[in-house]
């Protein structure tokens, strides 16, 4: 009769394949520097917001610290940082929570 051994399957920690999932965020912090007409401005151009979204985000910006202006992979998430960077604005990626 054959012996039978117990196998070890690797499977994946759920937690990491989680992390990968989830979209990251691009968060713009509130700094001394840019006028909110300016942080509006950038939003309306970087990101295509209309006038109102752009000043909502930027008032949230300004009384909360900051505020999330995008959201996707990875890559979309650096691009957008680098462009906010171009234009003056303190700008992070983390993945969504």
């Amino acid at each position: 009769m054959p012996v039978i051994s117990p196998t070890e399957i690797s499977s994946p920690i759920v937690d990491e394949v989680a992390e990968t999932d989830l979209p990251w965020i691009v968060l713009v912090w509130n700094d001394p520097i840019n006028t909110m007409d300016y942080v509006a401005m950038v939003f309306q151009k970087l990101f295509g917001y209309s006038k109102d979204k752009a000043n909502r985000l930027m008032l949230q910006v300004h009384n909360e610290g900051r505020a999330v202006v995008s959201s996707g992979s990875r890559e979309k998430a650096e691009v957008d940082v680098f462009r906010l960077h171009e234009h003056g604005l303190w700008a992070t990626m983390q993945h969504d929570s």
